[in-house]
């Protein structure tokens, strides 16, 4: 997904938005401030304040293109917006003129850029707001209304035109524009994670193809071949195969998120098959899980699956012995955030105290320590228990990748 033109885009619509009040609330004033001078008679500070909102605001709208700095020109303008709406106010009613609403379009444009300029703009003008409040409960006219009595009704029309116009025609315009693109790239994001899913899925499903195809072709191999020892190790081959078939074939069923894997159901799958290619389908043989629903990385549960494979065999060709009854512990812990504690084990003969990944000739053991390592792990053999009982801690493994554009 290519974030950095998202986030290019929101602030696209935050400058377009801000810019656009800014030179809609300049041509207003200036249209006000001469109504109010030459039309409704208003003399003294209103259409002053008016007039020097709109130069003051048109220099910093301007000064923008300089600097580049949109929080500084959106700051400068509330500002200004909120000075003159308080100036306004106290000359044309206090808290009963209509002007007063300006002071909810500032609060109401601080949320539209972040919700820290809304809360704190909020936050000054419910001050404001009661200041003028007590100012006109305790009858200080010190400068009373400069409206004549006469224009007040066109005075109070004009300042509630004033604010509509700015939050419908301006704000509500804008935002429904920035709202629309908005859906129409997350629309367009979501159509890309659904295809790339779409794509994931079938890489999977080929994957799980191809490796169904090495066993089959490992089976045939092994029934072709006489020598027995050899039959064997080309059988181990095709389970380690299968072992990893089944990651790709569980996250090919998944609909919901295809880089996890639910843990419990690819061991029950995996014990299952071993034990039937092992010992047959009529067997004496029970599987015992301990493990939550954990879900894990691909990463990690390719070699865990490897690991889980190797001891499984061993446990069911050497150390339960032909069509003798036995049990299979496989049970897993979360020990911290990404660690985790596995033990594996049989309650059949074991083997000899002396056999080591060092000593022994053997490709699974061999094989179970060094995919320990790759776990960022490490593996030991309880010799206190019966049978052949191992310890595995290791560490979930999440590869990170870069996103293609």
């Amino acid at each position: 997904m290519n974030m950095p033109n998202e986030e290019n885009r929101r602030l696209q619509d935050k400058i377009q938005l801000i810019l656009k009040v800014n030179h809609n609330s300049i041509l207003t004033s200036i249209l006000f401030g001469l109504v109010c001078m030459f039309l409704l008679g208003i003399k003294g500070v209103i259409p002053y304040v008016f007039f020097g909102y709109a130069l003051i605001n048109f220099l910093n709208t301007y000064l923008y293109g300089k600097h580049k700095n949109l929080t500084l020109t959106y700051n400068i303008a509330s500002i200004l917006a909120m000075i003159g709406g308080i100036l306004i106010t106290i000359h044309s009613g206090g808290i009963q003129s209509p002007f007063i609403l300006v002071l909810a379009i500032v609060v109401f444009a601080g949320y539209v850029t972040t919700k820290m300029y809304g809360q704190f703009y909020l936050i000054i003008n419910l001050v404001v707001v009661t200041a003028i409040f007590l100012y006109d409960m305790g009858n200080f006219d010190l400068t009373g209304n400069q409206v004549p009595s006469e224009s007040r009704g066109w005075f109070a029309f004009l300042s509630v035109v004033f604010a509509v116009y700015l939050l419908g025609g301006v704000f509500g315009r804008n935002l429904l524009r920035a709202h629309h693109n908005l859906y129409k790239s997350r629309k367009e994001v979501q159509e890309r994670i659904d295809e790339k899913e779409t794509l994931l899925k079938e890489v999977h499903h080929r994957v799980k193809n191809n490796l169904q195809t090495v066993s089959s072709l490992l089976s045939l191999q092994s029934r072709a071949v006489s020598d027995e020892k050899i039959s064997g190790i080309i059988k181990s081959s095709q389970n380690r195969v299968v072992s990893m078939a089944m990651v790709h074939e569980m996250l090919y069923k998944r609909d919901d998120y295809l880089s996890k894997i639910e843990l419990r159901p690819y061991v029950e799958e995996l014990c299952s098959y071993l034990v039937r290619s092992v010992k047959g389908n009529t067997n004496k043989i029970k599987v015992n899980l301990h493990m939550d629903d954990h879900k894990l990385s691909i990463d990690t549960v390719i070699p865990l699956g490897l690991i889980i494979n190797e001891t499984i065999t061993n446990a069911l060709k050497y150390g339960i012995k032909d069509d003798e009854a036995g049990e299979i512990l496989v049970s897993l812990r979360k020990l911290s955030d990404k660690r985790y504690e596995m033990h594996l084990g049989d309650n059949g003969v074991g083997y000899a105290d002396d056999i080591s990944p060092e000593t022994s000739k053997s490709l699974g053991l061999k094989l179970i320590y060094n995919l320990a390592r790759q776990l960022r792990g490490s593996i030991n053999r309880d010799p206190e228990k019966k049978g052949t009982y191992y310890r595995l801690e290791f560490e979930e493994i999440i590869e990170e990748f870069n996103a293609i554009d």
